[in-house]
């Protein structure tokens, strides 16, 4: 299907000249003789590109590109002139056109800035295709209040520069919750750069964060990139930001406060535009009760705070987040989608989830890989998450509680462990023995003692 080209003039001559060539070079051409009639054709037609003469009676061209963009602010359009000036060209531009030809026209150069425009909207349909992709991957799953309040906190948070401090339990998403925000924000064309505040030595905290220069540290043989300035025009995470010392706090606040850094062994300050998201398992207003966190940072950073709820508050969402990575896994590796059954499923809603939808992800994975069966039942799942599993463990377990030594546990668990293997061998010494790999006599004594 060959793009549809709109072309506006006033100048009949110029319609027919432009319709034959650009037709001859495989486009489809619809012609407008005027803005009124442009603005109408293109609710009809639904063109690919407008070129679009400045100079028409009625209304002008810069009048009819400000129609266009209000309805379709995605279609290309190119201007053309016969009174080209720079201030025509500028006021075009700014007001959308994608590009400025002057008459007489060289129809080489129309084909070349046709060309450019249609793949320039065509790169910005795939980074659309893709923005929706990735915000749909990174968004929060879930129907419960809990989430449904988180996603709005998201949503009002995410527009604006301000910091935002996520706070919440491990495994409950936090990076997630950073990400969304960032794909959202009018920073999402930059990086998102994530810093784990916890793993970063104390020596190699500037190096990380500012960079250095080379020569600056011991082994730098060149000159090292900092993640303030990878982050320059976008997201700053800094994750676990409660892990971080009280020395390095102090240096990121200054950063934060004056928008510039100089790299390790350098002198050049460089300014940086960053947004900085932070998040947190700490209670940072103990920590600073306790010393451990500064006051002036922590206000620095929680001009947006955000709580992400432990699972345990949002049990509703057990089902769908169930349903969710048991779809992923077996996309990712080419398996049947495995369900649970109401029991097995009822037996999840009962537990604890200390280590939240990490530990949920973790144990769906486990299972999926261990159980043969496509239905997960609740015989499959393990403890301690099955109290039923767990307390045939504890009675098991009881008789050896009352030894109060190894030696006398270890005898007593050996005779009842041959007891159980000689009746699955039909009460026969040698082929008991034979299946333990001890000897006959061995099995022989323990049934003595019986």
């Amino acid at each position: 299907m060959f793009p549809t080209l709109l072309i506006v003039d006033d100048e009949p001559s110029i319609l027919n000249a432009l319709k034959g060539l650009l037709t001859d070079e495989g486009f489809e051409v619809i012609t407008a003789a005027n803005g009124y009639e442009c603005l109408k054709t293109i609710e009809t037609e639904f063109p690919d590109l407008v070129l679009l003469d400045i100079w028409m009676p009625g209304i002008d061209g810069i009048e009819t590109l400000k129609e266009i963009k209000k309805s379709h602010p995605r279609l290309p359009v190119i201007m053309i002139s016969g009174h080209g000036t720079i201030e025509t060209a500028v006021t075009a531009t700014k007001h959308g056109a994608f590009n400025f030809i002057e008459k007489p026209i060289s129809i080489d150069k129309v084909i070349v800035a046709i060309s450019n425009a249609l793949n320039f909207r065509r790169l910005e349909e795939e980074n659309r295709y893709l923005r929706t992709k990735m915000i749909s991957k990174n968004s929060i799953d879930g129907i419960s209040l809990p989430i449904q309040s988180l996603n709005q906190q998201i949503a009002i948070a995410a527009p604006s520069d301000s910091c935002i401090l996520i706070s919440g339990e491990n495994g409950t998403g936090k990076e997630l919750v950073a990400r969304t925000i960032h794909q959202f924000s009018s920073r999402s064309d930059k990086s998102m750069i994530t810093v784990n505040c916890a793993a970063i030595p104390d020596r190699l905290f500037e190096s990380e964060l500012f960079g250095h220069e080379k020569g600056a540290i011991p082994q730098a043989t060149s000159k090292n990139i900092g993640k303030f300035e990878l982050a320059d025009g976008g997201t700053l995470f800094l994750d676990e930001i409660g892990d971080m010392s009280l020395k390095n706090q102090s240096k990121i606040l200054q950063v934060l406060q004056e928008q510039k850094f100089s790299r390790l062994g350098g002198n050049r300050v460089h300014d940086v535009n960053v947004r900085i998201i932070a998040a947190t398992n700490k209670n940072l207003e103990k920590e600073i009760e306790t010393g451990g966190f500064r006051e002036d940072l922590y206000f620095r950073l929680n001009v947006i705070p955000i709580r992400v709820p432990p699972l345990r508050e949002r049990l509703d969402d057990l089902p769908l987040l169930i349903n969710t990575f048991l779809k992923k896994w077996a996309e990712n590796t080419g398996g049947q989608i495995k369900s649970l059954s109401p029991e097995a499923l009822d037996i999840l809603t009962k537990a604890l989830w200390p280590g939240n939808v990490r530990e949920l992800k973790n144990l769906l994975e486990r299972m999926v890989v261990t159980v043969k069966s496509d239905v997960i039942n609740a015989s499959d799942i393990p403890a301690p998450y099955n109290i039923d599993i767990s307390q045939d463990t504890e009675d098991v377990l009881a008789p050896f509680h009352e030894f109060n030594n190894l030696k006398d546990a270890r005898e007593e668990f050996e005779k009842e462990f041959i007891k159980t293997k000689l009746k699955s061998h039909g009460n026969d010494p040698e082929k008991t023995a034979k299946a333990l790999g001890i000897s006959k006599s061995y099995v022989i004594k323990m049934m003595r003692k019986q």
